[in-house]
């Protein structure tokens, strides 16, 4: 029986790390429903001149700056956005071709989660939402064989939970058949999911590889774990702060010891009592009537791709939307109020306002504070010996999708009734790091949602590179797709496959922000310079989170933050 439950602990901790990582806790959804109308009292700054005076400039067309744009200009707030690009959406980018294929420039999808649909649903795009079937798993790749980890059926609430133990692709089957995890390996992940483990050391930030394997053991890190980090983050779980970098998931540890009988931590228990709390949280405050049904940290996306939301609320905000404005420098008048000096393809342009909010990435910061927040220089100077690191880290990352005939995947059953490969019939695969697979992890564009193209083809969008990989940058674009080509074939594709079909490559130089060790005390720092420095804030994905629901999220958070201080001034 211990060999059965510590391996359901294992899979439910990495099926919470899998799907809800990053999803938004303990949000009120009945306030996100509320519409904030800014109050229009005479302001107490002095008005020097006639000019426009702005409530707020928000810096970075990202998803996390577009969409803060829009909740403060839903709010009645006198806005503009100001993005360096010639297009809203950061590294979200979306194409269509004409023979039938829509692919990703960069992410390729999102963890539902009740901001996504409201913001959708205000937009008018909430038709335009498509979800993944619930059932379908990632598979990791070990040994030469695909491996699915569990998954429920789609079934709601207790009936869920059911299917997650007892399914097709539960977690007994996975404990009882599955080959991904050896015996040794599930004893060791029960020893710490039900007795216990040792205490954390007391002061030290650990990475996530220490926290993981002092929890579970190694090789549920080695297996599970680190292909997850290494697609996600495109990151090291050898330098990750597991504190900053997958904060639900080590929250989980201090549930466990918050309960009296569990002396030793056993962490099982500490998920299950915060699963309950979330269940709870979830019932008493559920989402609009009026939404679209959607299941929390489902995989979701656009039928036309991701860029469906900034365009939407580019077209929304009309000509607030100023792009290819380039932020250069912050300084503040004897009134009280902020210079934004921007270079423009007209000249450099002057905007004066009461408030501004940055969500430009931590590097392109350098310099354009130093006159109104210059401790804000610990985002890109801060030496980080015991990682050998300056300032925030953003690894080069390419993102390469490839389309190849269905015929040509291997003609495979793969476990738990799934079907044959060539269906491709789950979420992707990952590749742990000993595998030797160079990309990180290939998603299965076309299995998760419909028309991505043609019938006769399965979509295929690869990530590699990364903190560990940065040399990817140096490759040329035939290198790259080599590369990518290889490991598909090692993964998934006949020996006899034909050439793919490659409809895009992206490389993002600075591609997703590293929540290193250490990157909690930067934050400290940077929160202390914001206190110095009222109506200004210092935002991003290095800050609330890179995941696309963590910056939607963001943005209806932070437009209640810039409402109350527009409010008392």
């Amino acid at each position: 029986m211990m060999l059965l439950t510590s391996t359901w602990t294992a899979a439910l901790l990495i099926s919470s790390v899998l799907v809800n990582a990053y999803a938004p806790v303990g949000r009120n959804n009945q306030q996100t429903r509320r519409h904030h109308s800014f109050t229009r009292a005479t302001s107490r700054i002095a008005m020097t001149s006639s000019e426009e005076i702005l409530d707020c400039i928000v810096v970075g067309g990202g998803i996390s700056g577009s969409t803060l744009a829009h909740n403060l200009n839903r709010g009645g707030a006198d806005i503009i956005l100001a993005e360096a690009r010639d297009y809203l959406g950061g590294n979200v980018k979306s194409h269509e071709t004409e023979d039938g294929f829509i692919w990703e420039e960069g992410p390729n999808s999102f963890a539902s989660q009740p901001s996504i649909v409201r913001i959708a649903y205000e937009l008018g795009i909430a038709d335009q939402l498509v979800f993944a079937d619930e059932a379908l798993p990632p598979w990791v790749n070990h040994n030469g064989k695909l491996h699915p980890l569990p998954k429920g059926q789609g079934g709601k609430g207790p009936k869920g939970q059911l299917e997650l133990v007892f399914g097709p692709n539960g977690v007994l089957k996975f404990g009882l058949s599955g080959e991904l995890l050896s015996w040794p390996g599930r004893i060791r992940a029960g020893i710490g999911a039900f007795l216990g483990h040792a205490a954390a050391p007391e002061g030290k930030d650990e990475t996530i590889r220490e926290w993981v394997t002092r929890n579970l053991g190694e090789e549920v890190f080695l297996r599970c774990i680190d292909p997850f980090v290494s697609g996600v983050y495109a990151g090291n779980p050898e330098t990750l702060s597991m504190k900053a970098a997958l904060p639900k998931i080590a929250r989980i540890e201090k549930y466990a010891y918050s309960i009296d009988w569990n002396k030793f931590g056993a962490i099982f228990y500490g998920g299950l009592k915060r699963q309950v709390e979330l269940t709870k949280e979830r019932k008493a405050d559920p989402p609009a009537p009026e939404w679209p049904e959607f299941e929390y940290g489902n995989p979701g996306s656009f039928r036309k791709g991701l860029a469906t939301l900034p365009n939407a609320i580019s077209a929304d905000l009309k000509d607030k939307v100023k792009l290819e404005w380039k932020l250069a420098k912050v300084e503040k008048s004897s009134d009280g109020l902020y210079i934004a000096s921007f270079d423009t393809p007209s000249g450099v342009k002057t905007v004066k306002t009461k408030t501004i909010v940055s969500t430009l990435p931590a590097h392109a910061l350098k310099g354009v504070l130093d006159s109104v927040m210059p401790d804000a220089s610990c985002l890109f100077d801060k030496v980080r010996s015991e990682i050998d690191r300056v300032g925030i880290h953003y690894p080069p990352v390419a993102a390469v999708t490839v389309a190849y005939p269905k015929t040509a995947f291997k003609d495979i059953e793969l476990d738990n009734d799934f079907g044959n490969l060539q269906d491709l019939p789950g979420f992707g695969s990952l590749n742990p790091r000993s595998e030797g697979v160079r990309t990180l992890g290939t998603l299965w564009t076309s299995s998760l949602f419909p028309d991505r193209c043609p019938p006769e083809y399965n979509l295929l969008l690869n990530y590699i590179g990364g903190s560990r990989d940065p040399e990817i940058a140096n490759l040329s674009d035939e290198e790259i797709i080599s590369e990518v080509d290889k490991g598909c074939r090692q993964v998934l594709l006949k020996d006899d496959a034909p050439e793919p079909k490659v409809l895009g490559l992206k490389i993002w130089p600075t591609a997703i922000p590293q929540y290193e060790l250490g990157h909690l005390e930067i934050i400290k720092e940077l929160d202390e310079a914001e206190s110095k420095t009222p109506g200004l804030w210092i935002c991003g994905n290095y800050r609330s989170g890179v995941a696309f629901p963590d910056c939607v999220t963001f943005g209806y958070d932070h437009a209640k933050v810039v409402k109350n201080y527009l409010d008392k001034i």
